[in-house]
């Protein structure tokens, strides 16, 4: 299997057909309908189905397609690692991460990792944790800084701790439940709820409450603030959320006597593959803003 037919392979998916995937690489039609035969003969299954509408991947294709990903990225790590080794300290990074790392880690890791590496190309994807972490699972992301979720870690990906965040029950100022000081007085509020929803209901059932219903599932972090500030929801959020600017002046905590668990933040990255020097350089410099934030908490 040669590194030019993976590419080929790709390139016809993204483009969604021969021609364009020959346009798209400079090469001719038949050379590339030669090299995706190949690698389909090598394999012994079909990748592909050429319709009129131009090339789809079969099942067989959907499966190599993820694996192709995969070894593309980490070809272009391999190719990167070389260069750095030799003294360029260009390369690039992509780092995924949520509201609260956006606003307490992400400014000063970047020009601390700048100064070092002031090449680098960076690209910064913000999202919540079941966005991020699939995305370093295929390589998209070098790596991501999120919550650890329940659940078993998929084993492709390694996780390091970095910081603990106290989560809170939030609501907008002026709330007519804010002076509420159980979960008891708050089953009946519609809950906005980011998290996997058993996380939430396992809150009320550990106290003997039934969970709220209706709960409204929102993925999206300016969503919910905007929610938040503008009707009478309520959601349990990292205390570090108040410290966003668009919600410190307009959300309030209400004081529950019952105790919320919190959220490990940590960094997710492939279990299987070293970061490249840039990747690390960035990690490095995340990792010691958070352990800094986590020792003044």
């Amino acid at each position: 299997m040669r590194f030019s037919q993976i590419r080929d392979f790709l390139t016809v998916i993204e483009s969604g057909g021969l021609r364009a995937a020959a346009r798209a690489l400079g090469v001719s039609q038949p050379g590339i309908t030669k090299s995706v035969r190949a690698l389909e003969a090598e394999l012994g299954v079909p990748l592909m189905l050429r319709t009129t509408r131009g090339a789809v991947p079969t099942r067989f294709g959907r499966a190599f397609l993820a694996r192709a990903q995969v070894m593309q990225a980490e070809l272009r790590k391999a190719e990167e690692d070389f260069a750095q080794l030799a003294g360029d300290r260009a390369g690039s990074v992509a780092f995924g991460f949520g509201p609260i790392v956006a606003t307490l880690i992400v400014p000063e890791a970047v020009a601390r990792f700048r100064h070092q590496f002031p090449g680098a190309q960076v690209r910064l994807v913000e999202g919540l944790a079941h966005v991020t972490v699939p995305l370093v699972r295929d390589e998209t992301l070098d790596f991501a800084v999120a919550p650890r979720l329940q659940g078993e870690l998929d084993a492709a990906i390694s996780f390091r701790p970095l910081f603990r965040h106290p989560r809170v029950v939030a609501a907008r100022k002026g709330h007519p439940l804010a002076s509420a000081r159980s979960l008891s007085q708050l089953v009946d509020a519609t809950w906005l709820v980011f998290e996997p929803r058993s996380m939430f209901e396992r809150m009320f059932s550990q106290v003997g409450l039934p969970a709220p219903r209706p709960a409204i599932q929102c993925e999206s972090a300016n969503a919910s603030l905007l929610l938040l500030a503008n009707t009478d929801v309520l959601a349990v959020l990292p205390r570090g959320f108040f410290s966003l600017p668009t919600a410190g002046g307009v959300l309030q905590e209400i004081a529950i006597a019952e105790p919320i668990p919190s959220f490990t933040f940590g960094l997710f990255k492939r279990a299987d593959a070293p970061l490249t020097p840039v990747a690390g350089g960035l990690a490095k410099a995340v990792t010691a803003v958070a352990r800094r934030l986590a020792k003044a908490a």
